[in-house]
């Protein structure tokens, strides 16, 4: 239904595709640096390393995204002074020290295992969720990388993302509060795995 692709692999101007996308996707969490789309997109479009990140397409327009990385390569880099720029000093500065702790330097609460594929950033354009694209994505992921083993995180009440993973053969098997539940409208970080 859905063409998968790596990101390299679509155009040159993927980057700014997959930005819009994870905008969209994470916007409850990125508000705190700007209410603008705009302007987090631009701020945010240069940090995705394309030959992690798989899209999938709907006759030919990007409508979702996941990466796959496996602990080396990073699928995401920030750059302080990109941000700076979209964000202001200030902002910038904040989401470049609060976002490269989270993305680039994040320390899972359980031992990882050899061969582990992470899935990170799945999200779907708003006019294609409930239509499968997600599902593609990491079935595809599943079939096109040599992991034995995936895991994830998911908050505890995106329950629509739970169903997703739960439904695809993911098993949940850590789960940690979260400090600032309040705020973030999070409970528990929930950790999944899936085993090929």
């Amino acid at each position: 239904m859905f063409e998968i692709l790596i990101a390299s692999k679509y155009s040159k101007d993927v980057s700014d595709k997959i930005s819009k996308i994870f905008v969209d996707g994470f916007y409850q969490w990125l508000l705190y640096f700007s209410k603008d789309k705009k302007k987090l997109m631009n701020a945010f479009s240069h940090m995705f390393n394309t030959n992690i990140f798989y899209v999938a397409l709907s006759d030919g327009q990007l409508c979702g995204i996941a990466a796959c990385s496996d602990g080396k390569a990073k699928s995401v880099h920030l750059e302080k002074r990109k941000l700076q720029k979209h964000l202001g000093l200030v902002k910038g500065t904040i989401a470049y020290v609060i976002l490269k702790r989270e993305f680039e330097e994040k320390q899972y609460p359980f031992p990882i295992e050899p061969d582990t594929g992470f899935i990170e950033f799945v999200a779907t354009s708003p006019e294609y969720r409930g239509q499968g694209v997600a599902s593609e994505i990491i079935t595809n992921i599943f079939k096109e990388t040599p992991h034995t083993n995936y895991v994830l995180e998911v908050a505890d009440t995106n329950y629509n993302a739970v169903n997703l993973y739960t439904k695809l053969g993911f098993k949940e098997f850590k789960r940690v509060a979260e400090k600032h539940s309040k705020r973030s409208g999070i409970n528990y970080l929930v950790y999944m795995r899936y085993i090929k």
